[in-house]
């Protein structure tokens, strides 16, 4: 009875003659006794309204907990995830390399040497075989070629009048007047004549053949590469390089590939070679794989043949792409991939609906997306965009996105 008391007190605002009577009847004073059943009534109306505001702050209590929960939910934010699967891919490998003549003719001296009067030739121009590079002073091989000529003259002179006198000997055996011992030395005499009359002729070539060696050409037709030689310059022989030829133009782009990359080039494949500054592409064919491995970089060379192009400069440098068979592997979105000191990376919903760091290594790009060559299955939720806002292990609410048929 001393709760029912406390809690009528509470309603200050509610106090009225009744209740102040309950009040004393509660308290224990003495009342009449008709008033006993209507304070009773009073007493359990009191109890029942007590326990109803119970019973309401409960079911509040319970409630709002619920709701907290459903509020957090609310509150998680919706990403935008896909799942990508896996798609047959044309597989291309990406290269750059330098660009070289696939055979260069180095040109030097051939001759004696001497002073160079004249240059007909520039770096850049074609060249056919046999055509003069340079022209050298010859002034003094033209007098030693003059002076052979008069040395075959004077020999067949002496040739002809060794010839005469045997035949006049040859006329007087058969009178008497000459032995035949005489004929025999005339003989000898009109032989070493004609012989002299060769010899003469022999050192007269040889003096042409080094007076023609004297001018530097070109061995083989092709593109000139590099001119070193001026006029006025006396040069010697021996393997000083004068000038430089790519045979027939030929050129070619030494790749350089991974280790893996070159382990699946063979001879014959196609690749699209584009030069640095230029818009235009050239077609050509790996001709030979290096056998070798630099053990520095991990690299090997693949070494695509050109066909001459003026557009093509050895030296340069040149991008490649190759054809390298069909890989399968997820294609993702340009978006959904982010880069940073560690390399290439995805975020990934777990299966709690949390964010996670994925390192992944992309491949070809193609007009549906990055190839992603290593790090994905394919049947992961990955981020589809704003990745770089997402806090590691943070609860999102995942919103898949239906890739288009591929």
């Amino acid at each position: 009875m001393g709760w029912a008391t406390a809690e009528t007190m509470n309603y200050e605002s509610s106090v009225t003659p009744e209740t102040a009577e309950d009040v004393r009847l509660a308290a224990g004073a003495s009342v009449p006794e008709d008033d006993t059943g209507s304070s009773r009534r009073r007493l359990i109306f009191i109890a029942a309204l007590v326990l109803v505001v119970l019973l309401i702050a409960a079911l509040l209590l319970h409630g709002g907990r619920g709701t907290g929960t459903s509020d957090e939910a609310s509150t998680l934010p919706v990403v935008s995830v896909v799942v990508p699967g896996t798609t047959s891919i044309n597989g291309i490998i990406e290269a750059t390399g330098t660009l070289a003549a696939r055979r260069e003719l180095p040109v030097g001296v051939e001759g004696e040497g001497g002073r160079i009067v004249s240059v007909p030739v520039e770096p850049g121009q074609w060249v056919n075989r046999g055509q003069v590079l340079a022209v050298m002073d010859r002034s003094v091989q033209n007098q030693q070629i003059a002076s052979a000529s008069a040395q075959i003259a004077v020999a067949r002179a002496d040739a002809q009048l060794a010839q005469s006198n045997l035949d006049r000997a040859l006329k007087l055996v058969a009178r008497g007047f000459i032995s035949k011992a005489d004929v025999d030395r005339l003989t000898a005499t009109r032989d070493a004549a004609v012989a002299r009359v060769n010899v003469a002729r022999a050192q007269h070539g040889e003096l042409q053949a080094r007076a023609a060696r004297l001018n530097i050409v070109a061995p083989e037709a092709g593109l000139l590469l590099t001119r070193g030689a001026e006029p006025g310059q006396v040069v010697t022989g021996g393997p000083t390089v004068l000038f430089s030829i790519a045979k027939g133009g030929e050129l070619e782009l030494l790749a350089k590939l991974s280790e893996e990359d070159l382990a699946k080039m063979t001879v014959g494949r196609s690749a699209t070679v584009t030069p640095v500054g230029s818009a235009e592409s050239f077609t050509g064919q790996i001709w030979q794989v290096s056998p070798v491995i630099d053990a520095q970089n991990r690299q090997g060379t693949a070494r695509i043949a050109l066909s001459y192009s003026p557009a093509l400069r050895p030296g340069g440098f040149a991008s490649a792409t190759i054809q390298s068979g069909v890989i399968v592997a997820p294609l993702l979105p340009e978006s959904a991939i982010q880069n940073d000191d560690k390399g290439s990376f995805v975020m990934v919903v777990d299966k709690e609906d949390r964010v996670q760091r994925r390192a992944v290594r992309t491949g070809i790009v193609t007009k549906q997306g990055i190839a992603v060559v290593e790090g994905l299955t394919g049947r992961e939720k990955i981020v589809y965009r704003a990745g770089a806002f997402l806090s590691l292990g943070e609860k999102i609410k995942p919103s898949l996105i239906r890739q288009p048929a591929k």
